[in-house]
């Protein structure tokens, strides 16, 4: 399973979905998009936003920290 969750550094919700990972132990790859032009190009491509977190798993794309959108993703029980 390939997780994916694009960021920024002040964005709380972006924190609250990687301590949701950490919790279920859901490994992740960050990509800041603050810092790299070209993954903010990426995430707007992919998800039609600008606001953050972007999270992509396995292709389908979540915006924003929706808890039940990850857990029915992920397959993690509630």
């Amino acid at each position: 399973m390939t997780v994916k969750i694009y960021t920024t550094t002040t964005c709380p919700y972006c924190k609250m979905a990687k301590e949701f990972f950490k919790k279920n132990n859901v490994k992740y790859t960050e990509i800041n998009v603050e810092t790299d032009q070209k993954a903010a190009e990426e995430m707007i491509e992919k998800s039609g936003q600008m606001g953050v977190p972007v999270i992509d798993v396995n292709g389908k794309i979540i915006v924003g920290f929706d808890r039940p959108a990850l857990e029915s993703a992920l397959k993690i029980k509630a």
